[in-house]
C-alpha cells in the first residue's frame, strides 16, 4: 500500500493481520524448535503467503509444508526451493506437474500405499529423476496414513527398493490429540503418537534401512510430540496467526491471535439479535470442533458474551443480551474458529500495527487446491 490508513476506513468483512502478533508467533515457535534442536518445517497452507514463508525462513525454518501442488507452485515461482508437499500425488497429470516444479526447487512427496509408490516410481525412472518420499504413518488421526509398525515397515521397505524413490522418513499428522480430553491427556495422546513414530523407524533401522527424518505436525501438539526422543521435526501451521480452537485449547490468550476478520453490525432485527456483514463466505462453516460442541463460529473481540450462532452465506446472526447498546454501523474484530479455511476466502490481507494499516499483502495461493 502506498499510502497508510486507520482500519476503521477499511470496507468490510476484511482480513486483518497484526504484524506484531504475527512476528511474536513466528518467533516463538521457531526459538522452541532451536531450544530442542528440532527442525521446523511450518505449513504454509495456512497462510498461502510467500512473504510470511520468507518471514518464518527468516526466523529459522528449514523449509515449507505444503498440501496441495498449486500452492507449491506459487511458493516455487517465489523462490522457494526445500518444499513438503504433504498430501499423496496420484495420477499422470499430477506426476507431469511433479516433474516440471522439480526443475525450480527440492521437492519432498509423502505416500501411504504401495499403488502410489510403485506408480510415482515408474514416472521418476522413466525421466531420469530420484525423488525423496516420507511415509505417512496414522497415528489415530484416521486419516491418510500406513498403521505404525509393520504395516508402515511393508511400505517404507517397499519405498527403499524402487528405482527414482529415496527414502526420507516418517510423516504424520498427529492433529487428534488435541481433541483427546484434559490437558494430561492430550499430553499423553500427543506422546503416544511420537512414540509411534520412533518405534516404527526403530524397526526400518533394523533391517538396514535409514530413517533420517521423523515429521510430526499439529500447532497444538507441536511443542509436546516433539519431547519424544528421535523427533526430528515439527510442521505447525496454525501457529503463525492463532485461532479460536487455539485459544479453546489453553494455547494463547486472544492478543495473540494475528488474524481477525473485521466486520460491521449491519442490521438489529430484534432486541436479541444483530447481523453482522460477515457469512461463512467471510468466516467459513467450521465449528470449534470440540465434544461436547462449543457453540458460535467466532470469538468477537471486547464482546465475549457474543454468541455467533449462525451463519448463512453474507450474515453472520449473533445472540447478544437485549441491554446491549451496540448500535448498527459498529465494527467488531471476530478471532475465527479456524483461520486455514478463512485465509482462503480472501484475496488479500491487510496488514496492521495498531490501529494503523500498513500493507496489503495478496493472499497468492488462495484456491490452488489442485
Amino acid at each position: 500500500m502506498a499510502d497508510r490508513t486507520h482500519k476503521d476506513n477499511l470496507d468490510t468483512p476484511a482480513l486483518i493481520v497484526n504484524l506484531d502478533a504475527m512476528r511474536h508467533n513466528i518467533t516463538d515457535m521457531a526459538d522452541f524448535a532451536s531450544a530442542h534442536h528440532i527442525r521446523l518445517r511450518p505449513h504454509a497452507k495456512t497462510h498461502k503467503t510467500p512473504t510470511i514463508g520468507k518471514m518464518q525462513l527468516e526466523a529459522g525454518a528449514v523449509g515449507v509444508t505444503l498440501a496441495k501442488l498449486g500452492e507449491a507452485e506459487v511458493f516455487a515461482d517465489a523462490g522457494f526451493t526445500d518444499i513438503l508437499i504433504a498430501y499423496p500425488l496420484v495420477g499422470a497429470l499430477k506426476h507431469r506437474r511433479l516433474l516440471a516444479l522439480m526443475e525450480r526447487a527440492t521437492i519432498t512427496v509423502t505416500l501411504d500405499h504401495v499403488d502410489i509408490a510403485d506408480s510415482l516410481s515408474r514416472t521418476m525412472a522413466a525421466n531420469g529423476r530420484e525423488i525423496a518420499v516420507m511415509v505417512e504413518v496414522d497415528t489415530g488421526m484416521g486419516r491418510c496414513g500406513a498403521q505404525p509398525g509393520e504395516t508402515a515397515l511393508d511400505i517404507a521397505l517397499h519405498v527403499a527398493r524402487l528405482p527414482g524413490l529415496r527414502l526420507a522418513g516418517l510423516l504424520t499428522h498427529e492433529g487428534h490429540a488435541q481433541f483427546a480430553g484434559t490437558p494430561e491427556q492430550v499430553r499423553s495422546t500427543s506422546l503416544s503418537a511420537g512414540e509411534m513414530m520412533t518405534e516404527t523407524a526403530n524397526l526400518i533401522r533394523r533391517v538396514g534401512v535409514d530413517v533420517p527424518v521423523i515429521s510430526v505436525g499439529s500447532t497444538a501438539t507441536a511443542k509436546l510430540t516433539s519431547l519424544v526422543e528421535g523427533v526430528t521435526e515439527i510442521r505447525p501451521g496454525i501457529y503463525v496467526f492463532y485461532d479460536r480452537g487455539e485459544m479453546l485449547h489453553g494455547l494463547v490468550p486472544p492478543e495473540r491471535c494475528a488474524a481477525r476478520v473485521l466486520a460491521t453490525v449491519a442490521s438489529r432485527p430484534a432486541p436479541d439479535r444483530l447481523i453482522l456483514d460477515a457469512g461463512s463466505k467471510a468466516l467459513s462453516s467450521d465449528g470449534a470442533g470440540f465434544a461436547p460442541p462449543v457453540g458460535g463460529f467466532g470469538y468477537v473481540v471486547g464482546y465475549p458474551d457474543w454468541n455467533i450462532r449462525r451463519l448463512s452465506e453474507e450474515h453472520g446472526i449473533v445472540s447478544v443480551s437485549p441491554d446491549d447498546a451496540v448500535q448498527i454501523g459498529e465494527r467488531v474484530e471476530i478471532i475465527p474458529n479456524h483461520i486455514c479455511p478463512v485465509m482462503n476466502l480472501f484475496d488479500a490481507m491487510f496488514i496492521t500495527q495498531g490501529d494503523e494499516v500498513i500493507d496489503r499483502w495478496p493472499v497468492a495461493a488462495r484456491g490452488k487446491s489442485q
